[in-house]
Formats: C-alpha cells, sequence, structure tokens
C-alpha cells in the first residue's frame, strides 16, 4: 500500500510540474475556426452548424464576413444588428450553441423575414471559433485583456492558424 501511495505522489507531482500560470499558453490542440457558407431559409431563417471537435466547458465565437469582395477579409463578431425600412425594423444575425452544434440564425423586429433582401439571407459567409472555455487560472487574465471583438485578436490569442480554414458545406 505504502508503495501505491509513493508511486501516486510521484506521478502527481510530475504532472503539476508541468503546469503554469504564465500568458503564454499552447491552444494549437483545443482551439481552431472552421467556416461555413449559409442560406437562410424562412420560416426559421436558421441553419445547424456541426461543432467539431469541441470539448465540454469550450466556448463559441461566431464571426461574420463583412467586407467586400475586393477587399481584405474583415470579420464582425455575432451578434450583428443591421437596420431596414429608415431605420425603424431590425434584423441581425446570432447564434446559440451546445456541444455537437451551433444554430446560427436571423431575429428582428422585422414582422415578415421574407421580405429581407436576399443579400441578407443568401450566400452569408461565418466563421466559426472553438476557444478553450477554461484554462485554470489564465481565463480571467485572458478574458480582461483580449478584445473578443477583433477575429485576429483571437486568432493571435490561441495560436490558431487560419491559413488553411475548413469549409463546411
Amino acid at each position: 500500500m505504502k508503495k501505491i501511495l509513493t508511486l501516486f505522489a510521484v506521478v502527481g507531482l510530475f504532472a503539476f510540474s508541468g503546469c503554469s500560470n504564465d500568458d503564454d499558453v499552447d491552444y494549437d490542440t483545443i482551439s481552431y475556426v472552421f467556416e461555413a457558407t449559409i442560406d437562410f431559409v424562412g420560416p426559421n431563417y436558421k441553419t445547424n452548424v456541426p461543432a467539431q471537435g469541441m470539448l465540454s466547458g469550450d466556448n463559441i465565437l461566431v464571426y461574420e464576413l463583412v467586407s467586400a469582395p475586393s477587399e481584405a477579409d474583415r470579420w464582425a463578431l455575432l451578434p450583428q444588428v443591421y437596420y431596414f425600412n429608415d431605420g425603424t425594423e431590425t434584423a441581425q444575425y446570432n447564434y446559440t450553441f451546445s456541444k455537437n452544434n451551433v444554430t446560427i440564425f436571423i431575429d428582428g423586429s422585422l414582422s415578415d423575414l421574407s421580405g429581407l433582401p436576399p443579400t441578407f439571407t443568401k450566400g452569408k459567409t461565418f466563421r466559426i471559433v472553438i476557444v478553450p472555455g477554461d484554462d485554470g487560472v489564465n481565463a480571467k487574465k485572458t478574458f480582461d485583456k483580449l478584445n473578443y471583438l477583433d477575429y485576429n485578436a483571437v486568432i493571435k490569442k490561441y495560436n490558431i492558424d487560419d491559413s488553411n480554414v475548413k469549409k463546411l458545406n
């Protein structure tokens, strides 16, 4: 029994000696990004995207491609609100997620979403970023320092290589 306890103590020592509290956490194995181009169809104007590889406790960030085709890619964090009918009505892209699924949808004050222009409902591109939900002591430091509105800052912080993003149908 004494040998087993000693073995557990040694294993525990090695396991915990690898932990650190510095801000340069390596997120390569648990953070990544994928892309989906979506057509929103009534009456629900929502679509489900599989959250591939998400671990319990992870978080999802969804960014809309907002740049023109001739410009460099610019991404805006959802929800994004748009104004219609001289600013009296709104429609927005938003999302919810679970461990296995991301639902991206259109919601708003418009009484009939079918009146939205096709540029708002067809061929919309979104990047879905999976980030760790809890990295221990660093979670609060990361949250306080990181501007999640800035797609490039998020990609940099979590060491995500987005040069060859997986595109989902």
